[in-house]
């Protein structure tokens, strides 16, 4: 069972990631949001986010893995959407050097299940 810690942050984030605020557009709860975000930025919005987030993902992961989906916090659920919004840009960063996948499939016939 998972240990429910109250998190002492009265701002957008947690308050050991509150240098991350700059970067709340990223926080999106929907897949689909999330891969539009990606497909829309340049590669110095990408590389920005991934170089912000890059550094704390080894203190992130444990701080979110204090709680459980049901009852995160909601700054905390902020900075998990971040973190997924990381990994939706990761590959962009470190495969493709584009905001798009190489020869992939047109990203609007991608229909995830929200």
């Amino acid at each position: 069972m998972k240990q429910e810690r109250a998190t002492t942050s009265q701002g957008i984030l947690p308050a050991p990631f509150h240098s991350l605020e700059p970067f709340c557009a990223w926080a999106l709860a929907k897949e689909s949001e999330r891969i539009h975000k990606r497909l829309a930025s340049s590669m110095e919005e990408l590389r920005a986010f991934y170089d912000a987030m890059l550094p704390q993902m080894e203190t992130i992961v444990p701080y979110l893995n204090q709680f459980s989906l049901e009852r995160m916090p909601e700054d905390a659920q902020r900075l998990f959407f971040l973190t997924l919004s990381f990994v939706e840009v990761t590959s962009a960063i470190e495969l493709y050097g584009q905001p798009g996948v190489i020869n992939g499939f047109d990203p609007a016939r991608f229909l995830p299940v929200e």
